[in-house]
């Protein structure tokens, strides 16, 4: 029976992107991933919040990430373009290809991914879990310390481990969504809108709310739109009768109020025809059972107004990965597993919440237009608009950091600073490319050397200076966020931060390890 370390089942973004980051922890996982092939079904086209952020701490963005300067919250208007402090990122990129780039850093950094490979049973113990995977050639048996499942919605690990997956399917509110081609002539490329027959005019990429329901209408490729509708208490689909064009725009028909000349596409596909239940929300009531671990889809679902699925779940792989390689490499302090749990369930419960309160400000009736009103007078309130857009983007959630003194961005992901080291300028998104944990030294003193000397085999340590620090110095954990900063109580905490987050000191403290960033 062959061994791994970590066994991550499904190589979807979430998997992909874990794997990654437990190599770069030093841990060589396994990806089981049933379908022999990359999926071509359209799913997200956009990654919006910190994530992408996130992404850029690794290398995958060719330009620094730039805030939305405008978006939408249940369908109303929400202005960004003179609000501090933007947190609200955003990259135009589709599931396919960002899953195709995660792919490939996989691959360079020697992840052993097993497409055609499907998870058939799980057993755990107090050393390790066993697996049976059914491959192209066979089946076959195999041990590993831990396992994560990453495997989606109807998660086969989930069930296996008997975790509950708690929350509510509105089987009453139905979307629908199709790729379609309209004539060329109702296409205004200049008002970013299809002109309808009447002269009316729609406007691209924002969802537009009726009496009736919702929709919008996004460009996929020349000459293609994707077309989106939702609708409360509609005909009940017969889930047993594939979807087709005429329900997709017999549907738009209803909530418009009147035809739409939608055709089928005739470029090559494969496109996008869908229906589903857009008001399914639920959460796994535990991330973890002993050495099983959930993530991404797996561990929780929600409807997917404001595009908040993949800073989601991916955020969860940033989390647990560097957690679960300090416990192969046994200096994980108690608690660390467990600490996932604590800190993503949070995260994960506030995207449902506020999927679900735009899903309703979405939803016909006059009582929602009212509250409409109420809500979009709110949202032009600055105080109002800075919530609302932590919120989506997943940043007013702080981790509560057990060590040391309350400081404003401990808890917090990490700012975005642009630094000096000797005479070279860099950014700290470039210092956590290699994703290990980071001190960053701005007073330039290095007085912190000795300080965190019984570390340095586990974290790097900076000296630089920025023109406006949010802190003198900042402890930054492997996902981004701020575990320690040092203000006005000096280096108070700092040395429980160290052990709280990244074990014992080292009884022979030794020269840093690798990574770019230490010196």
């Amino acid at each position: 029976m062959s061994a791994a370390e970590v066994i991550i089942v499904g190589g979807g973004p979430v998997g992909l992107l874990l794997a990654g980051e437990l190599v770069l922890a030093g841990v060589r996982p396994i990806v089981l991933e049933q379908l022999p092939e990359p999926s071509t079904a359209y799913k997200a086209n956009a990654l919006l919040g910190q994530v992408v952020r996130f992404l850029d701490h690794r290398g995958f963005l060719e330009e620094r990430p730039q805030a939305a300067p405008a978006f939408l919250f249940g369908a109303l208007p929400l202005k960004l373009s003179g609000l501090a402090d933007n947190p609200l990122y955003g990259l135009q990129i589709r599931q396919a290809q960002l899953e195709a780039m995660l792919a490939q850093r996989a691959r360079e950094l020697g992840v052993d991914l097993r497409r055609g490979h499907q998870l058939l049973e799980l057993r755990q113990d107090d050393d390790g879990v066993s697996v049976q995977v059914q491959g192209p050639d066979g089946a076959y048996e195999m041990r590993t310390g831990y396992l994560v499942g990453c495997d989606g919605a109807r998660s086969g690990v989930r069930k296996q481990i008997g975790i509950s997956f708690a929350g509510h399917t509105d089987p009453g509110v139905v979307s629908r969504a199709a790729h379609v081609s309209v004539p060329a002539s109702s296409i205004s490329t200049e008002a970013a809108a299809v002109v309808l027959p009447g002269g009316e005019r729609i406007g691209l990429y924002a969802w537009h709310r009726t009496e009736r329901g919702a929709y919008v209408m996004v460009p996929h490729t020349p000459g293609v739109l994707m077309v989106s509708v939702i609708e409360w208490d509609g005909p009940a689909p017969d889930d047993d009768v594939p979807v087709s064009l005429d329900e997709v725009r017999d549907s738009l028909h209803r909530v418009l109020g009147q035809d739409v000349p939608l055709a089928a596409p005739t470029t090559p596909g494969p496109h996008l025809l869908r229906r589903g239940y857009v008001a399914n929300t639920r959460i796994a009531t535990s991330y973890r059972q002993g050495r099983v671990f959930l993530a991404g889809d797996a561990a929780h679902v929600h409807p997917s107004v404001g595009a908040p699925g993949l800073n989601l779940g991916l955020q969860d792989a940033a989390n647990l990965g560097w957690k679960l390689a300090a416990q192969v490499h046994r200096w994980a302090p108690p608690g660390l597993l467990d600490s996932y749990h604590a800190e993503r369930q949070p995260a994960a419960e506030r995207v449902t919440m506020q999927t679900q309160a735009q899903l309703a400000l979405m939803s016909p009736g006059p009582a929602v237009t009212a509250l409409r009103q109420v809500v979009g007078e709110l949202l032009d309130l600055p105080g109002v608009t800075g919530h609302i857009a932590g919120l989506m983007a997943g940043s007013d959630v702080a981790y509560r950091m057990h060590a040391g003194p309350a400081h404003a961005v401990t808890g917090r992901f990490a700012p975005e600073l642009d630094l000096r080291i000797g005479s070279r300028t860099t950014r700290l998104a470039e210092l956590l490319r290699a994703g290990r944990p980071l001190l960053v030294d701005l007073t330039g003193s290095g007085h912190l050397a000795d300080l965190v000397a019984a570390w340095r085999d586990r974290i790097d340590l900076i000296s630089a200076r920025a023109q406006t620090p949010p802190a003198e110095a900042l402890l930054i954990r492997p996902d981004g966020y701020v575990a320690w900063a040092l203000g006005p109580d000096g280096t108070e905490g700092l040395l429980d931060a160290l052990a709280t987050w990244f074990g014992a000191p080292n009884p022979q403290p030794t020269a840093p390890s690798g990574g770019p960033g230490h010196f």
